[in-house]
């Protein structure tokens, strides 16, 4: 663990200004949205987890596929796909692709004449790999090509996420740490090249011992804690805030291995919301999962945009 943050800390140093592609922070998995948005260590069969931290390829089944599908501002879509397959005793593949479409918008010149329309999508293309250490320690990585497409002008870029994760099945404790978007862009937009959203996270799951509840804790953006980041320059905010920003809270309801109810509290975005004038279920998700023999199956709401909430929709299949 001491060797994933030193080498993290190296790679990352001047990552923390504005970034581009800002779609690869959207959750992918609707039992994550559920637990809040942002998990990196839930053990669980289900390959849609591996976009928020590679090293739970380890856990997925050998030929399991995976669709997710999202709904986000008003006209806009986002989903992903995905692939697991085993190699040898220890080591884990997986592919996978992820995209936002935000339709069609009106085009306009400098004047604000309307002369058409323009089409804007972002999408990312990911290979994943995972190799088991030990009996209880999973590295693993994801490379990405990233490209985006506004109207005429276009970018590319390419980015690498970092995964370490610890399991002790006898207590059903995980915890992990991500270094997600680690890279650059290969094509600007224009002549000034962006940063990347990096993103270190470090969280615990742990199961009850005698009652069918898992409770989740998961800290985002670990390199960032600028009180400019989170308030208007006018709200002297207070420390304790400033900490609780980071924070995603989940808890899981598994009354039976085919079911589960799950609800979280993201508090950066019951701020950003309430900031932006939506107080309602801000902060708030909940969802629920079942398996039905090879297939699983997850619903998750929750609201990242104050036009709309947002519904999210995972399926599993196991071949």
């Amino acid at each position: 663990m001491f060797v994933f943050f030193s080498l993290v800390s190296m790679v990352s140093k001047g990552q923390e200004s504005g970034s581009v592609f800002n779609f690869l922070k959207l959750p992918t998995s609707a039992h994550a949205v559920a637990l809040g948005g942002s998990n990196v260590s839930l053990i669980e069969d289900d390959a849609s987890l591996i976009f928020h931290n590679p090293a739970l390829l380890s856990s997925v089944s050998n030929n399991t596929m995976n669709l997710n599908f999202m709904t986000y501002m008003r006209g806009s879509k986002t989903g992903s796909a995905s692939f697991v397959r085993l190699q040898g005793d220890r080591g884990t593949w997986g592919v996978g692709m992820q995209f936002v479409g935000y339709g069609s918008m009106k085009e306009t010149d400098v004047s604000g004449a309307e002369i058409g329309e323009m089409h804007a999508i972002d999408m990312a293309v990911n290979g994943m790999y995972s190799y088991n250490l030990s009996d209880k320690w999973v590295g693993a990585a994801t490379g990405k090509l990233i490209y985006s497409k506004y109207g005429p002008y276009t970018s590319c870029g390419l980015a690498v996420d970092l995964g370490l994760n610890y399991f002790d099945d006898e207590h059903d404790f995980s915890v992990s740490a991500v270094a997600s978007n680690l890279g650059g862009q290969v094509k600007a937009f224009g002549e000034d090249h962006e940063r990347l959203p990096f993103n270190l996270q470090l969280g615990f799951s742990k199961s009850l011992g005698h009652a069918p509840i898992r409770f989740s804790v998961t800290m985002v953006d670990l390199t960032r804690w600028s009180k400019k980041y989170y308030y208007h320059v006018s709200k002297e905010p207070k420390a304790g805030s400033i900490l609780m920003n980071h924070f995603c809270f989940g808890v899981d309801i598994i009354p039976m291995k085919q079911f589960y109810i799950a609800a979280g509290f993201n508090f950066r975005r019951a701020y950003e919301m309430k900031a932006a004038g939506s107080s309602h279920a801000a902060g708030l998700s909940a969802g629920a999962g079942i398996n039905i023999k090879k297939v699983k199956i997850g619903l998750a709401f929750a609201k990242y945009h104050v036009s709309t909430p947002t519904l999210s929709f995972s399926a599993i299949y196991n071949i």
